[in-house]
C-alpha cells in the first residue's frame, strides 16, 4: 500500500531560506503549502516550481505578526486542506517567517520591540497553538531561530531575544506534545547568503569575507545548507530527535 504524501505548512516560503525549505521538502516527497506576506508573485512561482517536481502545492497570504488575523488564516488553511487535498489534517509545520533589521540597543523603540515580538515570538506561539488541532499525531514542528542566540552581533538584541524565546518555547512544546508523538526542534542558522536584512551578507564583500574567516568550514552559508536540514527534521528518520537546538552555521565563532 502506497503511503500518501505528507503535507507541510511553511510560513514565509516565498523567498530566501523559506523558499529553499519548501523546495527541499518537495524533493523529499512532501506536498507544501507556503505562506507569504506581500510577495504573491514570488510565492506563486515557488508553487509552480514545486508542482514541476511532481508535488502538490498552494500559496496562502499570512501576516504572522497580526495576531488578531490568525484565526481567519486557520480557517482559510482548513479550507485549503479540504479543497486541494481532501484532508482534515497536515503533517509538518515549519515556523520560518520573519524579518531582520540592525537596531542598536541604545536607539531601539518600543515599536521596534513589539513588531519583532509579534512576528518572531507571539505570532509563532499562537499560530502553532491554533493549528495544533489540525496537526496529525506523530507530526513534525520545526522552528527557525538564529545563531545569534549563541554569539552576539551588535544591533541584534531584539531579534536574538525573540529567537531565544523561541528556543525555550521549543523545549516546552516538545515536552507537551511528546505524548502525541509530535517532535519539535529548533534550527538556528548562522550567516547565509540571502536577501535577509537587506542582503547584508550577500552584498557586502568585506562582511562576507570576514564571516567566512570565522567559520570552521571557511565559507558563508548557502540556502541549501539549511533547507536540507529542515527536510531531515521533518522526516521519519528524525523520529527520535526532539526538543533540540540544532545550529547550522558551519562552525561560526567557535
Amino acid at each position: 500500500m502506497t503511503q500518501s504524501p505528507k503535507i507541510a505548512l511553511v510560513t514565509g516560503g516565498s523567498r530566501g531560506l523559506g523558499k529553499n525549505m519548501t523546495q527541499c521538502l518537495a524533493r523529499h516527497g512532501n506536498d507544501v503549502i507556503v505562506t507569504y506576506l506581500s510577495r504573491e508573485k514570488e510565492a506563486l512561482a515557488v508553487v509552480a516550481e514545486i508542482k514541476n517536481l511532481g508535488r502538490k502545492a498552494e500559496a496562502l497570504p499570512l501576516d504572522v505578526g497580526n495576531i488578531a488575523g490568525l484565526e481567519n488564516f486557520v480557517q482559510t488553511f482548513k479550507r485549503c486542506l479540504d479543497n486541494q487535498w481532501g484532508a482534515e489534517r497536515f503533517d509538518i509545520l515549519v515556523n520560518n517567517a520573519g524579518i531582520g533589521a540592525t537596531i542598536p540597543f541604545e536607539t531601539a523603540t518600543e515599536e521596534d520591540f513589539d513588531r519583532f515580538m509579534n512576528i518572531h515570538f507571539k505570532g509563532v506561539y499562537f499560530l502553532t497553538q491554533k493549528t495544533l488541532p489540525l496537526l496529525r499525531d506523530n507530526g513534525r514542528i520545526v522552528n527557525v531561530s538564529s545563531g545569534t542566540t549563541r554569539f552576539c552581533i551588535p544591533g541584534y538584541s531584539i531579534y536574538a531575544s525573540m529567537k531565544g524565546a523561541i528556543e525555550t518555547f521549543t523545549r516546552y512544546m516538545a515536552k507537551d506534545l511528546g505524548p502525541r508523538g509530535i517532535t519539535v526542534n529548533v534550527l538556528a542558522p548562522g550567516a547565509v547568503e540571502t536577501d535577509f536584512n537587506n542582503a547584508a551578507v550577500r552584498s557586502n564583500p568585506d562582511l562576507n569575507a570576514f564571516i567566512a574567516s570565522q567559520t570552521a568550514l571557511g565559507r558563508v552559508g548557502q540556502v541549501d545548507d539549511i533547507g536540507e536540514i529542515v527536510a531531515f527534521l521533518a522526516s521519519e528518520e528524525a523520529h527520535w530527535i526532539t526538543g533540540q537546538r540544532i545550529e547550522a552555521s558551519g562552525g561560526m565563532f567557535l
